[in-house]
Parts: C-alpha cells; sequence; structure tokens
C-alpha cells in the first residue's frame, strides 16, 4: 500500500549506514588491544556532536573524531601519536561500502526515485569516502551538516537538504542505520527507514518514534521504499 503523498527522494545517511566503519576496528585493536574500543569511540563522538549542537557550538566533525580518539587514550592511560591520528583519517577516508549498497542503490535509481547523502562529516575534495567507495555515482547531490554548523538530529539539517532540493520535508525519506537519526527526520517531517545493521535496533519506548519502514538488510528495505513510495517515471 502506497502512501497518497509519496518519499521522491531518498537521503542517505553515509558514516555505517553505507560506508563499513567495521573497517577501523584494528586501529583500536592496535592501540588499546580491543578492536571493540572503536564501538565506545564512535558512541562518544556522536554524543559529543550532540552536545556540540545543542549548546550553540560547532567542531568539524574530523576534529571531533581525532579529539574523542584522543579523550578515550587519556580515559585509557593509553598515548595516543601522531601516527596514530593520521592512520584514523587515513582509515575513515577509505571505508569500503557494504555489500548490501550497490544493490539497493540500483534497485531505487531504477525505480525512479532521487538519491542523495546527508553526512555529519565535513565535505571534502575529490575522490570523497563515497566516491572511493565505488558509490558517488548514485547520488544527484551530497549534503554536509557544515553548511548549517549543526550535527543531526537537528531539524536544520534535514531541512537544509529539502530546502536546496526544493521539496518539502514530507517529499524526503531519510535512510540510516542509527535510530536517533531517523527519529530527527521523523521529527522534522521526513519519512526514516531504518537499517538495523548490528548494534542498531528500534527503541521501544513512548513518544519515540517509530520508523516507517525497517528491515536487517538494505536491500530489503530499498525493495520496501518502492513498494510503498515508487514514483511515476
Amino acid at each position: 500500500m502506497r502512501d497518497d503523498n509519496p518519499a521522491s527522494i531518498v537521503v542517505f545517511d553515509v558514516n555505517e549506514t553505507l560506508l563499513d566503519i567495521t573497517t577501523l576496528e584494528p586501529l583500536f585493536a592496535r592501540v588499546f588491544g580491543d578492536g571493540a574500543v572503536m564501538r565506545e569511540w564512535f558512541a562518544q563522538l556522536i554524543l559529543y556532536s550532540q552536545t556540540m549542537t545543542l549548546s550553540g557550538l560547532y567542531t568539524p566533525f574530523g576534529a571531533l573524531g581525532v579529539g574523542t580518539l584522543q579523550m578515550i587514550g587519556t580515559t585509557r592511560g593509553v598515548t595516543i601519536a601522531d601516527g596514530d591520528v593520521d592512520e584514523l583519517k587515513e582509515r575513515m577516508a577509505a571505508m569500503p561500502a557494504h555489500a548490501d549498497a550497490v544493490p539497493a542503490l540500483s534497485r531505487l535509481r531504477d525505480a525512479g526515485f532521487r538519491l542523495v547523502t546527508l553526512t555529519n562529516s565535513a565535505s571534502g575534495a575529490s575522490p570523497t569516502p563515497l566516491e572511493r567507495a565505488g558509490l558517488g555515482e548514485f547520488f544527484e547531490r551530497s549534503f554536509s551538516v557544515e553548511a548549517v554548523r549543526k550535527f543531526k538530529p537537528a531539524p536544520e539539517t534535514y531541512r537544509l537538504v529539502a530546502e536546496n532540493m526544493d521539496v518539502e520535508t514530507s517529499d524526503l525519506c531519510l535512510v540510516a542505520c542509527h535510530l536517533w537519526d531517523t527519529i530527527g527526520a521523523q521529527a522534522a517531517g521526513c519519512r526514516g527507514a531504518l537499517i538495523t545493521r548490528p548494534h542498531n535496533a528500534i527503541l521501544p519506548a513512548a513518544e519515540v518514534p517509530t520508523p516507517d519502514l525497517a528491515a536487517s538488510d538494505l536491500t530489503i528495505l530499498a525493495e520496501q521504499i518502492v513498494q510503498r513510495w515508487q514514483v511515476s517515471r
């Protein structure tokens, strides 16, 4: 069954949703003796990015990522060397695409959807991480929160996409593997589609928006989007 007002533009989160952040784990295994520390680092990075926005402050995501690595080094009594910082930057710039990304993006593009990205990461020179991962060709535009100097899930970040694409937020469907991202998108008037990659799930609590769609695989989620909101060609 399709909604009366279909979501014609699919907006993809990038880090972890499309690009595989587990390729950062060897750095954390070497530095801290445990690759699982990468999850602590990423969670703290998201926490402090959102803290900066709530406080009316802004520091680029990459700089926060480096600072978070150094902060965890301090709390764990581990010295973070310049080479460790360089390796983090190099690995973040070279994260590969998840195996389900290309089939899902191909399905949505072939069904007539317009595809864009919205990331907390700052924009950069070509080749971008998406281009290095072989995904750049699928997207009409790539948006960074740096334009509004606020991190997701601030409503201004989703409105940025709607305004630049000259549509209403209700025309957008945000695809992400982080529930905090789909919650923010839905609160801003967008649709939300959750890909439940490992370490991400729905939060069953009162007043927490449930994603419009959810699946454990991006190709399945893409098919759900097509079946619900396929646009006329």
